[in-house]
């Protein structure tokens, strides 16, 4: 096994024996008629070089989840070898690892000595274990009580601290919710930087943002190893293919809320344009509504302590929404109080969905450029944004907020909150990428036609 390559995969192929009864399978061994075979896998070969992020994507029943099984030493192959150099922590069904009637506090040892960990080590990391899990006095109860995101928060935990020099994770995390989901994600790209990681998830989004390789599985064979952009496309191609050949197209309807309008009107703004697109969305089955879920101060954040972020509000005409359409106007207010004398004030926030991709954000600096904000001692600071929430893909998402002082090359960050506030997009027929927008104007002309 070379040096670089931290697994190694070399035609690798599982097969399960299928009985129609359960006699069969004593019969088998003298009638092999009795039995059918089923490969999961292939003649797979591949390898993953250290520091490499990959993904394996494919439908379900290719085979992912076997592979991975069989990387991780759960399962034996068939056929061929399945080799990693390092310590192996895997995330994979819910559940593994975990002795239902022993506690969350017993199953962090007993998942911690299968990553490999002593008793030693868990007992000193023991606190950050608990801390990250963040199930309160859930530790000490029997994990058969837990929920699913119980279960992930507890092994996820057990992983990030038994630092691992191969990370595996298949699919777990989408049963988490929305602030684990970032605190999980934001720990991936932390340990990117200095381990290896194979992961598996149906969401092409991540595999981009996340992966540099990908890995596609059909049916138990490789359809194609490259790179992770690469891969997703032809894979989202094929799919798109394959889909349009098994179901039948469906037309939306749209139910306009004046028959009459004319459809020749000249709009002369942007903002008239929009509100009256947003009416034709908010009158249809197009429209896309977004629910404020949480809003919480999230996470303690990080920062100087020179200034603390103290609430953040969303408004609409002056009142605090629970439920925002996409397209609509909204304000995002911030208030931060000023521990000490501020100079060069920029207050600013994103906008992620639930992997922590940045949708959007923006800042104050460049409205105070010629004339930089500045703040005395225990002042209280409010930074307004109005803008249009944009059109959301189905799903869950979050703000971060944070005061710095500086430039946009050089500052300090004196308070940063992650998710200081959640959404969930509830539905939306028209987005088509991270994000829609309210488009001035669509149309269709005739330019010129033949004689």
């Amino acid at each position: 096994m070379s040096y670089n390559h931290v697994i190694e995969i070399n035609r690798l192929s599982k097969v399960y024996h299928i009985y129609s009864k359960p006699i069969d399978r004593i019969l088998s061994r003298w009638n092999p008629n009795k039995r059918k075979e089923f490969w999961a896998l292939k003649n797979i070969s591949f390898t993953v070089d250290k520091g490499e992020t990959v993904a394996i994507i494919g439908k379900n029943g290719s085979g992912k989840s076997t592979l991975l099984q069989t990387i991780c030493g759960t399962l034996n192959p068939t056929v061929g070898d399945a080799n990693v150099n390092g310590r192996v922590a895997a995330l994979l069904e819910l559940g593994a690892g975990f002795d239902l009637e022993s506690t969350g506090r017993e199953n962090v040892f007993i998942n911690g000595m299968l990553l490999g960990m002593t008793e030693k080590e868990i007992k000193e990391k023991f606190d950050s274990i608990e801390k990250f899990a963040d199930i309160g006095d859930f530790i000490n109860q029997p994990v058969k009580t837990y929920s699913s995101g119980m279960f992930v928060r507890l092994a996820f935990a057990v992983i990030a601290n038994s630092e691992p020099d191969v990370l595996i994770i298949d699919e777990a995390l989408a049963v988490g919710d929305v602030f684990f989901v970032q605190k999980c994600m934001r720990f991936i790209r932390q340990f990117k930087e200095r381990g290896t990681i194979l992961f598996v998830s149906h969401d092409t989004s991540a595999v981009t943002n996340l992966c540099d390789k990908a890995i596609w599985l059909s049916h138990g064979e490789v359809m194609r190893i490259g790179p992770a952009k690469d891969v997703t496309e032809e894979y989202l191609a094929y799919q798109h293919l394959e889909d349009r050949s098994t179901v039948e197209s469906t037309s939306i309807a749209v139910n306009y809320s004046n028959k009459n309008q004319n459809k020749t009107e000249v709009l002369d703004t942007v903002e008239d344009y929009a509100d009256c697109r947003l009416n034709l969305l908010n009158s249809s089955s197009l429209r896309n509504d977004i629910q404020v879920v949480d809003i919480s101060s999230g996470e303690k954040g990080f920062g100087s302590g020179k200034a603390t972020i103290q609430s953040v509000r969303l408004l609409q005409n002056n009142s605090k929404v629970l439920t925002i359409t996409g397209g609509e106007l909204v304000t995002l207010e911030i208030d931060v109080k000023s521990n000490e004398v501020l100079d060069e004030v920029i207050a600013g926030f994103y906008f992620k969905d639930r992997l922590g991709q940045r949708i959007f954000g923006d800042n104050t600096y460049l409205s105070y450029l010629d004339q930089p904000f500045t703040a005395k001692a225990n002042s209280i600071i409010m930074a307004v944004f109005s803008f249009r929430m944009p059109i959301l893909p189905p799903g869950d998402y979050s703000i971060d907020v944070a005061l710095a002082t500086g430039n946009q090359e050089s500052h300090t960050q004196h308070h940063w909150i992650h998710d200081a506030m959640t959404f969930k997009s509830i539905a939306s027929g028209i987005s088509t990428g991270l994000v829609g927008v309210p488009m001035k104007k669509i149309s269709l002309e005739v330019k010129n036609e033949p004689l």
